[in-house]
């Protein structure tokens, strides 16, 4: 005779207490651990499974807490979690952009067939000799040998682990990285067709049942392309631009993902697999991407996820393992195998296309990497029955070791930042008098344009002495994983939501190019990426391009008249730094006080524009010289040379960095540039105060001050304004400028030269 639905409800209510110490024992517990660890580099995903094994072993071995997690209260929770796991996948399908699949190259083709084939089919191979040479006759005929999905698990490479991994190590937007996530979305096409056909072929199911559920589920997936993928357009085409997508679309969203999730299981898939799908199916980005990211992201990683990691974990008990069985010891064994022949494979491929060694051994540990999906996969193996509690403790032991030995290995092999080295002069003070001057410029917001545009055309651009500009317009990622990076002049259908946020871009830099026709050659790229990892796309694109100078915008906009500061962005503040110190070029900061930036006009075309350059000295004072030469040959530009020498060291010495300095003004003091006006003026200054005192005496009779950022460089002129410098990315000087303590309506150029090395 059954419960009835009264003492259902009772039992139902006397287990909520419980629940709530398992969740609470759980959330605490990783929330520790992941502090603990977090300067080793351990990812949340470990701590979790660390949270996992330390609970049970206070449960299994000291006897604590045997209420909270004996079998029958795991119940519940266990459902909580996998109710977690199908949202959590649902949001990594919304971030999902399966369009990086039919844009990928030979390379991320041939590295995803290969990382997944061979490790598969050698898998297959060894498993067949292991089972006819070790098993016994009785194993070889039992329906309950399933070593052959297993097997294949192993080969897996899974886009959700691989992501997450890249996320920790912050080389989303690497070379590695993008590679790597598009070899794994080629992955992923064989890793469903295991995980969810294949092995419902070799499950329990009846003869008659598998072509059945298989056929729905094909069934499923084709609904889920021909009818909801369409209304979620349909959603996103009616939603206002800059508009939140309304809540009633979210309920309904969410609503039928749990449907989805019911239905899955119904026709014989797990739970998971309909969220899965579903959420591919959702259009990544803004607006309703973003807004499921925002909605349901932090409550399911913070919350849902630990749950489901942990109470996996706490199933895994150690002092079960038995090597002398045989399940385990085929599970090890081949286990290790296909782990060795993954990496070997995958770093085949590289070589063969050229990748240096070290990096291929890279991207072989990070396609070869286990995580949640592993031990998802792993822990219905242990439910099912299909392997037994030894051969689950030993498949979760390869999940921890991968996830704690594959970060560290990577992190200490490859430096992202590496590839940015200078190898070659990329400076503006080693061009050749009349080559190409190759400028990119970062544009966050509309507003920073006009003074962008006006600096540029301050260059002095002739077909004497064209320009090349490279614009780069940088959107922050919400609501994708993937980051995207456009080029407007090559961009196809798919990219066409992409040129809607850099329409005014396009237009603004178009309209300057017209009016320099002949002496300007502009490309406009996009890039929607994280802030942290914004740099990587400068810095890529500067290397590629093979620019001589960066142009950044500074994070605090000012009013139009100079008078004080509208708003103030401490990501862009990051980003900048960032670039200094990756940057394979020489790197502008343009702090717009308002003379640059006020004009109305795409191009001011003042009478007379009036440049500054206070010189100290050192290389980075010289680049700013480098580039002021160049407006000097423009005759509406009234360009004076500000030399603040220290007193008592009038004539310099013996020291090469002098010498060069002496070499680099000599030009100024004896000649004309061209047809501007170039004025010469030496100041003897006694310390800091005294050259603050003379530049604030002097900056209002100037559009634009280019100064060198001298970081960390120690001067007789600076004595005593370091301490109170505020913006280490501008220098003390370039600081004292930009200070809204100093009534400057003057736009400042902060220059740092190319680091290089030798």
């Amino acid at each position: 005779m059954g419960i009835k639905p009264k003492e259902e409800l009772y039992g139902l209510a006397s287990s909520l207490p419980m629940l709530e110490l398992q969740m609470a024992m759980i959330f605490i517990t990783s929330q520790l651990l992941y502090l603990l660890f977090k300067r080793f580099h351990i990812s949340k995903f470990t701590s979790h499974l660390f949270t996992g094994i330390l609970i049970g072993i206070l449960y299994h071995y000291w006897g604590l807490g045997e209420k909270a997690f004996s079998v029958n209260s795991q119940e519940v929770i266990s459902t909580l979690g996998e109710l977690g796991y199908g949202l959590f996948l649902f949001a990594l399908g919304t971030t999902m952009d399966l369009g990086m699949i039919r844009r990928s190259g030979h390379k991320a083709v041939l590295t995803g067939v290969i990382c997944m084939l061979v490790p598969l089919a050698s898998g297959d191979v060894a498993e067949r000799l292991f089972e006819k040479y070790f098993y016994s006759s009785e194993m070889r005929s039992s329906e309950d040998n399933h070593l052959e999905l297993v097997t294949a698990t192993h080969s897996i490479t899974a886009f959700p682990v691989v992501v997450l991994l890249l996320q920790d190590l912050q080389l989303l937007n690497s070379e590695i990285g993008r590679l790597s996530q598009s070899a794994t979305l080629i992955c992923d096409v064989f890793s469903v067709c295991i995980q969810y056909f294949i092995g419902k072929s070799i499950s329990k199911w009846k003869e008659d049942d598998k072509n059945y559920y298989i056929g729905l589920a094909i069934a499923y997936v084709i609904s889920v392309a021909v009818i909801f993928r369409p209304i979620m357009l349909w959603i996103v085409r009616h939603t206002p631009e800059n508009r939140p997508v309304k809540k009633s679309y979210l309920s309904a969203l969410f609503l039928v993902v749990l449907v989805s999730g019911i239905l899955s299981h119904n026709y014989g898939q797990a739970f998971h697999f309909g969220p899965f799908i579903f959420g591919l199916a959702v259009p990544a980005g803004r607006p309703l991407g973003s807004a499921v990211q925002e909605k349901f992201q932090l409550f399911i990683s913070d919350v849902f996820l630990p749950i489901y990691v942990t109470i996996n974990a706490i199933r895994a008990d150690f002092w079960l393992i038995d090597y002398k069985d045989v399940v385990t010891k085929a599970t090890v064994i081949l286990m290790v195998f296909v782990f060795a022949v993954k990496i070997l494979a995958t770093m085949a491929a590289q070589l063969y296309l050229g990748m240096p060694l070290k990096d291929a051994f890279v991207l072989a540990l990070i396609l070869s990497c286990k995580g949640i999906v592993h031990l998802a996969a792993y822990t219905k193996f242990r439910d099912t029955g299909f392997v037994n509690d030894s051969a689950y403790a030993v498949m979760f032991s390869s999940v921890v070791v991968t996830s704690i030995l594959v970060p560290i290995i990577v992190k200490h092999l490859y430096d992202p930042s590496r590839k940015y080295a200078g190898y070659e002069r990329r400076d503006i003070m080693h061009l050749k008098p009349n080559a190409e001057f190759k400028i990119l410029t970062c544009i966050h917001r509309s507003s920073n344009m006009p003074a962008v545009i006006n600096l540029l055309d301050a260059a002095c651009p002739s077909t004497e002495n064209p320009i090349n500009v490279y614009v780069l317009h940088l959107i922050e990622l919400m609501g994708r994983v993937t980051p995207i990076f456009v080029s407007h002049q090559v961009q196809d259908k798919t990219d066409s939501h992409v040129s809607t946020y850099s329409a005014n871009v396009i237009l603004y830099f178009n309209q300057f190019m017209s009016e320099n026709r002949g002496a300007v050659d502009l490309s406009v790229f996009t890039a929607i990426s994280p802030p942290k990892f914004m740099q990587e796309e400068i810095c890529t694109l500067a290397m590629d391009k093979v620019t001589s100078l960066i142009v950044l915008p500074f994070h605090r906009q000012w009013s139009i008249d100079g008078s004080s500061i509208e708003s103030e962005d401490n990501t862009i503040r990051s980003v900048n730094f960032s670039v200094l110190e990756a940057a394979p070029c020489s790197v502008g900061i343009l702090v717009d006080r308002g003379h640059l930036g006020q004009s109305t006009s795409v191009v001011s075309t003042p009478s007379t524009f009036s440049v500054a350059v206070v010189f100290l000295g050192g290389k980075d004072d010289r680049e700013a010289l480098a580039f002021a030469k160049r407006m000097a040959k423009d005759s509406t530009i009234r360009l004076t040379i500000i030399h603040l020498v220290a007193m008592g060291n009038e004539h310099g010495g013996g020291e090469w960095d002098k010498i060069l300095d002496v070499e680099a003004l000599k030009e100024f003091k004896y000649n004309h540039l061209g047809g501007g006006l170039v004025v010469y003026i030496e100041e003897m200054v006694k310390d800091g105060p005294e050259t603050a005192f003379l530049l604030r005496s002097m900056v209002d009779e100037y559009d634009i001050i280019i100064l060198g950022r001298r970081h960390n460089v120690e001067s007789p002129q600076t004595v005593g304004l370091s301490q109170w410098s505020e913006f280490q990315e501008l220098g003390t000087i370039g600081d004292l400028l930009a200070s809204p303590d100093l009534d400057c309506k003057a736009s400042i150029l902060v220059m740092q030269q190319q680091r290089w090395i030798s």
